[in-house]
């Protein structure tokens, strides 16, 4: 099973949708600023809690590398807006119901779980400069460790 991802070095794929508001967010409004952008399969699941709540605590480190972190998964903005209130989050999370943002990223994809397979949200990340531009794709993303394995990438490009 190989994820089909964009191209680091090329300009990321655009993406219009809506956040846990209800309000719409896309990549070209976001110029100027790096941007993470985080996909994870399902809000207030036990690991994408763990996820979360590392960037809420370390996103002043985010902020000071003039970067803004998205997290983007199939849920609907009602259910982003209860991850966020329940979890204190202090960042965007993005909704994509038809999941076709992860299709162009190439997340979306078959995955096993117990024996079943399904069609799924893969736990990758990106991360594209200001000018828009694919600079890092972390194909293996710890939950615990997420928070510090991004900024440490960050610090470095």
């Amino acid at each position: 099973m190989s994820l089909n991802f964009p191209q680091v070095d090329q300009p990321a794929p655009a993406f219009s949708t809506l956040n846990q508001n209800s309000e719409t967010v896309t990549l070209d409004s976001l110029k100027g600023k790096k941007v993470v952008l985080y996909f994870y399969p399902k809000a207030m699941t036990p690991g994408c809690t763990v996820q979360a709540c590392g960037i809420r605590d370390t996103r002043a480190e985010y902020d000071a590398l003039n970067t803004v972190v998205l997290g983007i998964s199939p849920d609907a903005p009602a259910r982003l807006q209860r991850f966020i209130d329940k979890q204190e989050l202090n960042f965007d999370l993005l909704s994509d119901e038809d999941h076709s943002i992860a299709e162009a990223y190439g997340v979306w994809a078959m995955k096993k779980f117990m024996g079943r397979e399904f069609m799924g949200v893969h736990r990758v990340t990106f991360i594209i400069d200001e000018n828009g531009v694919l600079r890092e794709i972390m194909k293996k993303v710890k939950t615990k460790s997420h928070h510090d394995d991004l900024l440490e990438i960050l610090r470095a490009l």
